[in-house]
């Protein structure tokens, strides 16, 4: 896949897909140097903000953009000082159908918007209504389109703009790079960490990227067996993650693989019906030694159901593994889970990539019906008079 010719790619409308899942690892190093470049305009904003004493941090966005927030928020809700923020993640489709349940009229809010275009009508809405019905409102945007609307809307001393990579912003109907460069920028925002702890992170994150990329004949060897559903588990920030790993799927085979997402120790409550003969289970595995026993749990479970034989644990070392198929890195041993994430879910639009291709649809564009596009449409922000 990330060896064949540029003709090639083309022919098999794969070309922009394929490269922007694969120059991830460089964007993110493009992200670490802007932080840097930002760190300290950042930093002053915050500092009014803890002026007001606590304050709501609601992570927003749509869809995959949506899943940047669900991503973090379980492992930087410990690592912000409560004292001063509040940590929310709040789609901008629940805010914009439901903003009386969404906003807070007395309590001082930072809506951090995620948007690859910014264009799309609930980014602008939510903002709106935020201005509309919050006394103390504040905005960090962070989006990867200089010429979005919400990027030209940042302006004054309640709102920030933080522009990821150019290459960043998708030329593709799959969100890829946008969401590691979004997701990345504000773990190191808000994470607690030295800067130098940081950069030691973002460093063995790339090694891990690129490990994906020169390992993608084990994956193709998955993805060449018989089936025709996934199912991605994980626990903590991982869990999170799943919903995007997951929607990779549906949105690159247009469908055509039916898919689910759990955490690894809920998925036995119901959800483990999915799994038939034709399902493929890939767990993210975690780092940490209490965690990582669930996910090897339902690992092993799941393996003597003898139901399906295709259950990949993807994880940092093999060796603390389970007795099946592994798709393993050899960095990243000392990484917290939330960091893993990242070559995680390129392992996951790897997966999502070959499995389009498999059923002969195209990456690049792979809804036929166009009834899916890449900036949403046909919506209707309708007036709130609250």
């Amino acid at each position: 896949m990330f060896h064949l010719s540029e003709q090639e790619l083309e022919r098999l409308g794969a070309k922009i897909t394929s490269n922007e899942i694969k120059q991830q690892p460089m964007l993110w190093k493009e992200t670490l140097e802007i932080y840097l470049k930002e760190k300290e305009n950042i930093n002053q904003f915050l500092d009014q903000l803890r002026a007001l004493g606590r304050v709501r941090v609601i992570f927003t966005g749509a869809g995959t953009s949506a899943y940047v927030g669900d991503t973090l928020l379980t492992y930087l809700k410990n690592k912000v000082d409560e004292n001063h923020f509040s940590l929310e993640s709040i789609p901008t489709t629940d805010i914009v159908s439901n903003p009386y349940d969404s906003y807070k009229k007395d309590a001082p809010t930072l809506l951090v918007s995620f948007a690859r275009s910014g264009n799309s009508p609930e980014s602008i809405a939510a903002v709106e209504l935020g201005k509309q019905l919050v006394d103390q409102f504040y905005q960090l945007n962070i989006t990867c389109a200089e010429t979005g609307k919400l990027a030209q809307q940042t302006k004054g001393n309640h709102s920030f703009l933080l522009l990821m990579p150019p290459k960043s912003n998708d030329q593709g109907f799959a969100m890829t790079g946008s969401f590691t460069c979004m997701m990345l920028s504000t773990l190191l925002i808000f994470d607690r960490h030295s800067v130098e702890q940081k950069q030691a992170f973002v460093e063995q994150m790339i090694e891990m990227g690129n490990h994906v990329i020169k390992n993608e004949d084990k994956i193709q060897n998955i993805i060449n067996r018989d089936f025709n559903r996934i199912v991605y588990l994980g626990s903590g920030s991982l869990a999170g993650l799943t919903r995007e790993a997951q929607l990779k799927v549906l949105e690159l085979t247009a469908g055509q693989y039916v898919t689910n997402f759990d955490s690894s120790l809920g998925f036995r409550h119901g959800p483990k019906s999915f799994v038939n003969e034709h399902t493929a289970v890939f767990v993210f595995t975690s780092n940490d030694e209490y965690t990582r026993k669930y996910d090897l749990d339902i690992l092993e479970e799941i393996k003597r159901d003898g139901i399906t034989d295709v259950i990949v644990s993807i994880s940092v070392d093999q060796e603390t593994n389970y007795s099946g198929e592994c798709f393993a890195f050899s960095d990243g041993k000392d990484l917290d889970d939330i960091y893993l994430a990242f070559p995680y879910i390129m392992f996951a639009q790897t997966v999502s990539i070959m499995a389009s291709l498999k059923v002969g649809n195209t990456p690049d564009t792979p809804s036929v019906t166009g009834t899916v596009n890449r900036v949403v449409k046909g919506v209707t922000i309708h007036d709130y008079q609250g």
